[in-house]
């Protein structure tokens, strides 16, 4: 994620660090799927916006923001079910209240309440002043609790240093400060190894196949040498740590149309496409695992950035550096 109108090529600075940010209200059903987390694109998008009001800031103009590293402290969907038996259904609500003071009809969404650390990187062609440092920590700061994220509202964040700066070589120094969280990571090696496993079982499995697959719990009955059955339960995620299956992007799955053409979008004024989602598999991480730059597990790695692949028609989020 960097400022697309900017022909010079500019580099990581350093990186602004937000402590604890509380969400109420963001939305939890991260694609058609899949809920419970909301989809990257829900925080990146907010830093997008926050990178374009960077560019009209006088002291921050020739500077703005790129990959974002999330580290989640606490996630609590909004759902109810009467009993063990039962499924989990959303919690629903009726407002804002209409016009005229009657209650609006209930909107059908899912929510959640987050308590969140954002590592935001900080990209400029030149070092930034102590100066201009204080002035990006008080105006994002001020941004990031006027804007919407993931669809939800910020109520509140760290008591003590909310927003700090670090330079491009402190980056190690942020681990400590993500205690008690855990970081979302692309764990697209891990699906591979999985889809290789279920095509073994069935060659005809697709990727689809495996996902839903590592969603599942299996029940195998095992004899025991008195002749007693006992049930197993077995999970492809066995080994593999915390997976989780996720939305990354969307894959074009029509031409692309010049603005105006398509109908009822978002926004007419630009080109305009069908797609779908695609999924993989994240992994959440403790901090401990990630190391300083140039580690096996490089903390450079865990920034989540856009990418856009024309020639396939893919709108991707991914930590992969070698785009």
């Amino acid at each position: 994620m960097s400022r697309i109108d900017d022909d010079v090529a500019i580099g990581v600075v350093g990186y602004l660090m937000f402590k604890k940010v509380v969400i109420e209200g963001a939305n939890t059903i991260s694609s058609p799927l899949t809920y419970g987390f909301p989809a990257i694109t829900g925080f990146l998008g907010s830093f997008h916006a926050m990178s374009r009001k960077m560019a009209d800031d006088e002291q921050l103009s020739g500077v703005s923001l790129g990959g974002v590293l999330l580290a989640c402290h606490d996630c609590q969907p909004q759902m109810y079910r009467a009993n063990t038996y039962n499924n989990y259904t959303f919690n629903q609500t009726r407002n804002p209240i209409k016009k005229d003071g009657k209650t609006a009809s209930i909107i059908e969404e899912g929510k959640c309440r987050l308590v969140m650390t954002f590592i935001v990187e900080v990209l400029s062609e030149e070092s930034l002043t102590n100066k201009q440092q204080a002035h990006a920590m008080q105006k994002t700061k001020q941004w990031l609790q006027q804007q919407r994220m993931a669809g939800g509202s910020v109520q509140s964040m760290a008591r003590f240093e909310p927003v700090q700066f670090f330079g491009k070589n402190d980056i190690g120094d942020v681990i400590p400060q993500l205690l008690p969280a855990f970081i979302l990571m692309d764990a697209q090696d891990d699906f591979d190894e999985i889809i290789g496993k279920v095509q073994q079982d069935n060659p005809d499995a697709t990727p689809l196949d495996a996902l839903i697959d590592v969603c599942a719990l299996h029940h195998i009955p095992e004899t025991q040498k008195n002749g007693d059955s006992k049930w197993l339960t077995m999970s492809r995620k066995t080994g593999h740590g915390w997976l989780v299956p996720m939305p990354v992007g969307y894959q074009g799955i029509s031409e692309c149309y010049d603005a105006g053409v398509m109908q009822n979008v978002r926004n007419p004024e630009y080109p305009s496409q069908y797609v779908e989602a695609v999924y993989t598999l994240g992994k959440w991480v403790y901090p401990q695992r990630l190391n300083s730059v140039g580690g096996d597990n490089d903390i450079a790695n865990a920034f989540w950035r856009y990418h856009y692949d024309a020639e396939q028609s893919l709108y991707l989020v991914t930590q992969n550096q070698d785009f």
